[in-house]
């Protein structure tokens, strides 16, 4: 009988950690936070969210540090996971690095540093976006990763025609907000536009290639 996968592994044990690292950050700094926190901001960079200075320090990090466990897990148990996809790494990273980004800049635009955070978050989502968009086009199916609708699940082919499209969709997509962010252009226009299409038109593409397989099935 074939033993179950340990879940366990020294990647989910490396981001753990590297998801506590803020941490030291926060007990450095804490002493200095104002008592209430932004800990989210409008599309013209304005706080419209605070939270303690306590949960935007320590909170936030650790919730951050529970999700990541909890992506792992997900992850390393996918049946249909291959463990050599470099978009499975990444995605493994994921949190990790967004909490290493998140938790010190929220920080550190408490204590009045002058970050157009207006400008850093979308740029830094934008490149993101462009690196996934790299890989989807490598993604074998699987029930965690990528674009994971009816269509997609229940045929290969699907799902590797969508992701071939959706890989050069996301990559130009991507590319035109860099350039807009770069051209000081607003970022809530650039995304309330472009994120849509990220997310609809290759569900549209998917259903389309659907259709198509079943009519020619019924021919």
């Amino acid at each position: 009988m074939k033993q179950p996968r340990s879940l366990l592994d020294r990647t989910l044990v490396v981001t753990t950690l590297v998801c506590l690292l803020p941490l030291v950050f926060s007990a450095l700094v804490y002493a200095e936070l104002p008592d209430r926190v932004a800990i989210h901001f409008n599309a013209a960079g304005e706080p419209d969210n605070f939270a303690s200075k306590a949960f935007a320090a320590f909170g936030l990090p650790l919730l951050l540090t529970l999700l990541n466990v909890v992506l792992q897990v997900a992850l390393k148990a996918d049946p249909k996971r291959d463990p050599k996809e470099r978009i499975y790494h990444i995605s493994r990273w994921l949190i990790a690095s967004l909490n290493l980004f998140l938790t010190p800049l929220t920080l550190l635009i408490a204590l009045g540093k002058p970050i157009e955070v207006q400008r850093v978050v979308p740029m830094a989502v934008s490149i993101l976006l462009l690196i996934i968009g790299n890989y989807l086009p490598k993604c074998k199916q699987n029930y965690t990763i990528g674009i994971k609708i009816p269509w997609t699940l229940a045929s290969e082919y699907n799902w590797r025609k969508t992701h071939r499209f959706a890989g050069w969709l996301w990559t130009v997509v991507s590319i035109a907000f860099i350039l807009g962010l770069l051209l000081n252009l607003d970022a809530a226009p650039l995304f309330i536009i472009g994120i849509p299409i990220l997310v609809i038109v290759p569900a549209i593409y998917s259903f389309i290639l659907y259709r198509t397989e079943q009519t020619s099935d019924t021919v």
